[in-house]
């Protein structure tokens, strides 16, 4: 209904007329706690019901006092003004859309219309959690030249000015609960807990998909969401982690022409299948540490291939596949070009400048596909991960199997149906930047 982002200047114009009648309680010497708190939260309230996408006033306050058609606005007299822009004007109060001409014609059409539609549920779930303070400044309130960079360049000297913000997002963060308690072992049970609720909760309403987002799939957590399903056998919606896909976008990164290639990072589902699926196409893969090779060679059993499975200390490969766990040490002891290339969710820390880093798997999502932004702030926009895609994908195609534990889809079958919905590689640039 309102999808409609806001000019920068119209949020300036916004608070200037919303701070008059607080400025002349201070004036006046009539200001109170009361008065600026309710205040507040009667503007922010009407603000976000008018914006909420769905139509929540009932039709009895306007049948018991009809006048009040004139005093309050609806989440759908307000969307025909994101919709038709020339009409419903008022903020918050239509009366002066009935003075002035300016009410759609439509509008309480639309009402009546809006309260009898029948709730919309989804087909997909994607479950997701706050990321980073950071993120905040993703948010396009403002200029879209910032929101566009990954991580809103909140490096530059400008971004200083937003410090304060940035220390209300931490303690919001902090408070609604940030990736940080997914490393307190002592929270695992409570997390498993709301993502199960949330399963069932989707199942319940009809949702054929959940995809598993970012950090609630962890290995130690659930099993990367195989522990929803042992618990449910019965379960019709299907729960996805995505893995499949993200190996598949590894594998059409690398050049084709890579004979070795590094892994190095903290081994997680798709970096055993992409070490795996690289040696049986006959590319060595690189290990730097002792316990990670073990594990590694473990994990292959019997397989022929394990010849290609190589434990050096040279740091001579120009291709490196790494996860959580980096050093800012091992970085610097790559070759000068080296191109780092995350198979994790979230991506390294940037130490070399003479060198690139990719970003996390990820694709550009198709041109048809609207109002879409990243839940990972440091993916540009229209820029999508490839666990949250293959979610998308996995709903679309009607898929009848879970991708979850340590199944795996037909990585060439999933990646064929991503390109024919529309959703791009990104590809690596040309090395000889560096």
């Amino acid at each position: 209904m309102a999808a409609v982002i806001h000019p920068f200047a119209e949020h300036i114009a916004y608070s200037l007329l919303f701070s008059i009648p607080l400025s002349t309680t201070v004036f006046t010497g009539t200001v109170s706690v009361g008065s600026v708190f309710g205040y507040v939260t009667y503007i922010d309230f009407m603000n976000n019901m008018g914006h909420c996408n769905f139509e929540l006033i009932p039709k009895w306050p306007f049948s018991i006092f009809p006048p009040l058609k004139f005093l309050m606005y609806t989440p759908s007299f307000h969307s025909l003004h994101h919709t038709h822009f020339r009409t419903n004007y008022s903020l918050f109060m239509p009366l002066y859309d009935f003075m002035y001409g300016s009410m759609d014609k439509s509008s309480e059409t639309l009402y009546e219309d809006s309260l009898k539609k029948k709730e919309e549920f989804p087909d997909l779930v994607y479950l997701t959690h706050l990321t980073t303070p950071e993120s905040i400044y993703h948010l396009r309130l403002g200029f879209a030249s910032m929101a566009a960079q990954p991580q809103s360049s909140s490096s530059k000297w400008y971004m200083w000015l937003m410090l304060p913000v940035t220390l209300c997002s931490m303690m919001l963060t902090w408070i609604c609960g940030t990736s940080f308690v997914y490393f307190l072992q002592w929270q695992s049970e409570s997390i498993n807990s709301s993502i199960e609720k949330a399963i069932l909760e989707a199942e319940k309403k009809g949702a054929k998909v959940l995809s598993l987002g970012l950090l609630n799939q962890g290995q130690e957590l659930n099993m990367y969401g195989e522990l929803f399903v042992q618990r449910h056998p019965q379960l019709q919606i299907k729960v996805v982690d995505g893995s499949s896909l993200a190996v598949a976008v590894l594998l059409n990164v690398i050049p084709k022409e890579s004979t070795q290639v590094v892994l190095r990072g903290t081994l997680t589902k798709v970096a055993y299948v992409i070490a795996l699926t690289l040696c049986q196409r006959g590319i060595q893969v690189v290990t730097l540490r002792d316990d990670e090779h073990e594990k590694l060679k473990k994990s292959f059993g019997k397989i022929q291939y394990k010849s290609n499975l190589i434990l050096s200390r040279s740091y001579s490969q120009k291709i490196w596949l790494v996860g959580d766990g980096l050093s800012k040490g091992e970085q610097m002891k790559a070759n000068k070009g080296t191109i780092f290339i995350p198979f994790s969710q979230f991506p390294p820390k940037k130490i070399r400048k003479d060198c690139f880093y990719h970003c996390t798997p990820a694709m550009a999502t198709p041109l048809a596909l609207e109002n879409v932004d990243s839940c990972e702030n440091w993916l540009p926009r229209r820029v999508m991960s490839a666990w949250r895609i293959g979610g998308i994908v996995h709903g679309l195609e009607g898929w009848k199997e879970h991708e979850c534990g340590n199944s795996i889809s037909n990585i060439h079958k999933v990646w064929e149906a991503t390109l024919q919905r529309g959703f791009q590689p990104i590809t690596l640039p040309n090395e000889s930047k560096f």
